[in-house]
C-alpha cells in the first residue's frame, strides 16, 4: 500500500542528497596529535551554512564535558565527499578531512550557566555556530528565508553508525507541525533518528531549503524535534556601529552561493541548478510570472548581500510592507538581512504575485539610506538586474517600478540635502536627543491584590506614527523576582526590532508610580552587561496630561532642579499646586524610595501638575545614609546637560560610568528618570488577566 509520499518528493531527495551531504559534517572532539584525527567518539553532525562556518546544536558541542565551556571551546569537524557539489579532490564516499573548529556562540546565550543534567532536554533554541580554524573548500547548504517552514515533505541528514561504519546519511518524513512558539519543528515518525543525527539539517523538499535543525528524537511515541533555522536570527546583537554576527554569516552565505551560480570553472551541479529541477511544487497561478525563476532569486539574494546591510530592522519591515501591500506577520522573529525582508513576502495578497513584491522590494533597497556608502556601483547594479528581470513581467509593473525607483532617488536626494544642511547650519555639536524612531514599551500591570504582575512588550513606531504599537509578546501572573527571566526574551527580540547602527533603542518601562523602584536597568537581556548600560531606560506613569509648553520649555532648557520629598533631609509631601506653582523648566527630584508614602505622594502630585520629567532613585543600600550627595551631584548633572532632551542618553552615561567603577558616579546608583513624552502616546488598553 503506497504510504502517500508522493514520487515528486522522492525525485526532490534524489536531488538534493548529494548536495546536502557535501556540506554535513561529523562533530567530534577536537584532534589532539596523538592519535589519527577523527577516530574518536561522534558527538553529533552539523552543516556548512557559509564558508568556515558550520551550525550544530549547543548539546552537540556540549558533549564530553560538563565542566567545559561552550562558548570558545574547540572541537573536532570531519567531513565528507558527498559526490556532485562536494569539496574539489575528494573521492568516494569517505571522509576527506579534519579540522578544528571553536565555538564562537550559543543560543540561548546563558547555557553555560543553566546547562541541563545528563539526558535531559536543553533549552532551545538550542544551537551553536562553529568557526572553522583552517581554510576548507567545502559545499554549503541553502537556507531558508522564511521565518516559519511550511509543513511538507522533508529529509533529514547526520552521521550514522548504522551499518558498522561512519557515514552520512539522509532519510525521508514529514513535517508535522511547529513549537515553542515556532523555534521547533516536529518531525514524523517516518524513520528513527540516531543519535548522531542531532546537529545535522532538516530540508524542505518541497522548495530544496534547509528549514530546521536536528535536535531530539523523541522516546516511544518515535519522530523528533528539531530547531528552526530562523532561530539564528537571536545571536547577540552587535555593538552599536558594527555588522553583527547573523547579517556577516548570511552575507557569505549568499555570496558563495551567487558566486557558485555564476561560476563557469566546472560543471557540478549547485543548489540553484537543481531548484530549476524539482518537481512543480506549489505551481504557479500567473504562469511563470509569479515567482522568480531561482537562478533570479539567487542573484537578487547576491546583489543584495553586495549592499551594506539595513541599518534597523524595522526599515527592512517597513519596505517588506509597502512591496507586500499589507503589514506582514508581527509574531515571527524580526528581519535583520535585506535577505529576511524577501521571506517576508511570499504568498502576498492581491495580484501580481511573489515576483511582483520582491522587486518592488529591491526597487526600494536600492534608493534606500545605507548605513554606510555601498561599493560603487553596487546600488545602480540592483536597479539594473530589477529593470532587466522586469522585463519578463507585465509592462504595467515595469512602468511601476520606473516611477518608484525616480521617485526614491529624488526622495534620497532631498533627506542627503538636508541632512547636510543641519551639519553645516545646525548648532556647533549639540548632542542631539533621543531620536525619532521606534522603542521598545515595556507595560506591567498589578494582578489585584496578589503580588504577581501581567506584563506585556511592544513596539512603538515613534512620534511620526503615533498611534502605531506592534506587539511583541505578553505573559500573565509573574512574580517580580522571576519577571527577569521572564521578559529576557521578549524584551531581546523588541531590540532588535528597534536597534539601528546608530543607537540602540529607548526602553520605555510603563508601570504604576510604586513600580519606578523596578531595577529594570540592572536586568541583562544580551551577555552580561546590565541593560540601562546599553541603552536609555525610563520610566512612563501615564494617566496624566503633560502640557505642551512644560514640557517644550523643559526640553529647551535651562534646567532647574527641585528637591520635591525631602525639606533638609526630613520628608515632606508636596501638594499639585505647589507643584504646579513652579516655573515650567523645573525638574522635580525624589530621593526616597517609589513606594514610600512621602515620594509615591510627590510622584501622583506631580503627574497631577503636568511634569512629564521627574527624577527619583531606588533606595541606598544604607537607608541612614544623607542624600545631599545625590542632590549635589544631579544639580550638577543638570546644570550640565542645560535642556531636557539629552537627558535620557546622559543618565545611560552615568551608568555606563558606574558600572566602569568610576567612584564620581556612584551617587547615580538606582537613578530613574520619569519620560512622559506627549509625543509617543501610551496604549489605552490592558491585556487580559489570566485566570482568577
Amino acid at each position: 500500500m503506497p504510504d502517500g509520499r508522493t514520487a515528486g518528493s522522492a525525485r526532490a531527495f534524489e536531488l538534493l542528497e548529494p548536495l546536502v551531504r557535501a556540506a554535513t559534517v561529523r562533530v567530534h572532539a577536537p584532534p589532539d596529535g596523538y592519535e589519527t584525527p577523527g577516530t574518536g567518539p561522534t558527538w553529533g553532525s552539523g552543516f556548512f551554512i557559509a564558508p568556515g562556518w558550520v551550525l550544530t546544536c549547543a548539546h552537540v558541542v556540549g558533549e564530553g564535558g560538563a565542566a567545559v565551556r561552550l562558548a570558545g571551546r574547540e572541537v573536532g569537524i570531519t567531513f565528507f565527499s558527498g559526490g556532485g557539489g562536494g569539496p574539489r579532490g575528494s573521492g568516494g564516499d569517505g571522509a576527506t578531512g579534519t579540522v578544528t573548529g571553536r565555538v564562537e556562540c550559543v543560543l540561548p546565550e546563558r547555557l553555560d550557566e543553566r546547562r541541563p543534567g545528563r539526558r535531559a532536554l536543553w533549552d532551545l533554541p538550542d544551537l551553536a555556530l562553529v568557526r572553522v580554524l583552517a581554510p576548507v573548500t567545502h559545499a554549503c547548504v541553502w537556507l531558508t528565508d522564511r521565518a516559519r517552514p511550511r509543513l511538507d515533505d522533508a529529509a533529514y541528514f547526520g552521521c550514522t553508525e548504522e551499518l558498522g561504519f561512519r557515514e552520512i546519511t539522509g532519510r525521508t518524513t514529514r513535517l508535522r507541525g511547529i513549537a515553542a512558539g515556532g523555534a521547533a519543528i516536529r518531525l514524523g515518525d517516518d524513520d528513527e533518528i540516531e543519535a548522531g543525527m542531532s546537529g545535522g539539517p532538516v530540508v524542505d523538499l518541497a522548495r530544496g531549503e534547509v528549514v530546521g535543525v536536528v535536535k531530539a528524537r523523541r522516546s516511544g511515541t518515535g519522530g523528533g524535534l528539531a530547531v528552526s533555522v530562523a532561530q539564528l536570527r537571536t545571536l547577540p546583537m552587535a555593538p552599536t556601529g558594527q555588522t553583527g554576527l547573523y547579517r556577516r554569516v548570511m552575507q557569505a552565505h549568499d555570496l558563495y552561493h551567487y558566486d557558485r551560480h555564476l561560476s563557469d570553472l566546472d560543471s557540478r551541479r549547485t543548489w540553484t541548478d537543481v531548484h530549476d529541477e524539482l518537481p512543480g511544487g506549489d505551481g504557479d497561478p500567473y504562469g511563470g510570472r509569479g515567482r522568480l525563476t531561482p537562478g533570479e532569486r539567487t542573484t537578487l539574494c547576491g546583489l543584495l548581500a553586495e549592499l551594506p546591510p539595513p541599518g534597523s530592522s524595522e526599515a527592512v519591515r517597513e519596505l517588506a510592507e509597502q512591496a507586500r501591500g499589507e503589514e506582514p506577520d508581527t509574531t515571527l522573529p524580526a528581519p535583520l538581512s535585506w535577505r529576511d525582508g524577501l521571506g517576508l513576502l511570499h504568498d502576498p495578497p492581491g495580484a501580481g504575485g511573489e515576483a511582483a513584491a520582491m522587486l518592488r522590494y529591491a526597487t526600494a533597497v536600492s534608493v534606500a539610506d545605507h548605513r554606510e556608502p555601498p561599493a560603487p556601483g553596487a546600488d545602480e547594479e540592483l536597479w539594473d538586474w530589477v529593470r532587466a528581470t522586469a522585463e519578463r513581467l507585465w509592462r504595467p509593473l515595469r512602468r511601476e517600478l520606473g516611477e518608484r525607483h525616480e521617485r526614491g532617488l529624488a526622495e534620497r536626494e532631498r533627506r542627503r540635502r538636508a541632512a547636510a544642511g543641519r551639519e553645516a547650519h545646525g548648532p556647533a555639536r549639540r548632542r542631539a536627543g533621543l531620536p525619532p524612531g521606534p522603542s521598545v514599551l515595556l507595560e506591567a500591570w498589578a494582578h489585584g491584590w496578589e503580588d504577581v504582575y501581567d506584563w506585556r512588550v511592544s513596539v512603538l513606531a515613534g512620534p511620526a506614527r503615533p498611534d502605531r504599537v506592534t506587539p511583541v509578546a505578553a505573559g500573565v501572573r509573574a512574580t517580580l523576582a522571576a519577571l527577569p527571566d521572564a521578559l529576557r526574551a521578549p524584551l531581546a527580540e523588541g531590540f532588535r526590532r528597534c536597534d539601528t547602527h546608530e543607537a540602540a533603542a529607548l526602553l520605555e518601562v510603563a508601570v504604576a508610580p510604586e513600580l519606578f523602584g523596578l531595577a529594570v536597568d540592572e536586568w541583562t537581556v544580551s551577555g552580561a552587561t546590565p541593560v540601562g548600560v546599553q541603552r536609555p531606560v525610563v520610566f512612563r506613569s501615564g494617566g496624566g496630561t503633560v502640557p505642551s509648553d512644560r514640557w517644550a520649555r523643559v526640553q529647551a532648557g535651562p534646567l532647574l532642579d527641585q528637591r520635591a520629598d525631602c525639606l533638609r533631609g526630613r520628608p515632606r509631601s508636596p501638594s499639585p499646586g505647589w507643584l504646579a506653582g513652579l516655573l515650567d523648566n523645573t525638574v522635580p527630584v525624589l530621593c526616597r524610595a517609589p513606594d514610600a508614602e512621602p515620594t509615591l505622594g510627590a510622584l501622583h502630585s506631580a503627574r497631577e501638575a503636568g511634569y512629564g520629567v521627574v527624577f527619583c532613585r531606588r533606595p541606598p543600600p544604607d537607608p541612614g545614609a544623607s542624600c545631599a550627595p545625590f542632590h549635589r551631584g544631579l544639580r550638577e548633572e543638570l546644570a550640565e546637560a542645560g535642556r531636557g532632551a539629552v537627558l535620557p542618553q546622559r543618565l545611560q552615561a552615568l551608568r555606563q560610568r558606574a558600572y566602569g567603577a568610576d567612584p564620581d558616579a556612584y551617587w547615580a546608583a538606582g537613578l530613574a528618570l520619569v519620560w512622559d513624552d506627549p509625543a509617543r502616546a501610551l496604549p489605552e488598553d490592558e491585556p487580559l488577566r489570566g485566570d482568577l
